[in-house]
């Protein structure tokens, strides 16, 4: 699976990589929506760092996290955009709804 995720403290971080499409989409949307019922974290972050292609469904798969973070009271961060991936995020308005950030590496 192209998701990784970790916990720390009351923050959910999902470590997203390779291509988000379709096909794959809907897996990560699932083992993400698992583990935010389990653990009910105060913040989700979505790590795009690792992510080489996006198109739509990944709109779709931070919108829809964002509504399940914001059900729960929570809030979601995507983290780590490549450039490419941010210009299609500008464009659809994903800026509205999410704070995006870039972590300098370590």
């Amino acid at each position: 699976m192209a998701v990784i995720l970790e916990t720390e403290q009351e923050t959910l971080i999902a470590v997203l990589n390779g291509e988000i499409d379709h096909h794959c989409a809907k897996g990560m949307r699932s083992a993400i929506d698992e583990k935010i019922e389990s653990c009910q974290p105060d913040v989700l972050i979505l790590d795009f760092g690792g992510v080489t292609f996006m198109d739509s469904s990944g709109i779709g798969l931070i919108m829809g996290r964002q509504r399940r973070m914001q059900e729960i009271g929570g809030s979601l961060i995507v983290r780590n955009p490549p450039a490419h991936i941010r210009r299609v995020m500008h464009i659809s308005g994903i800026e509205r709804i999410a704070q995006i950030e870039n972590q300098p590496v370590q």
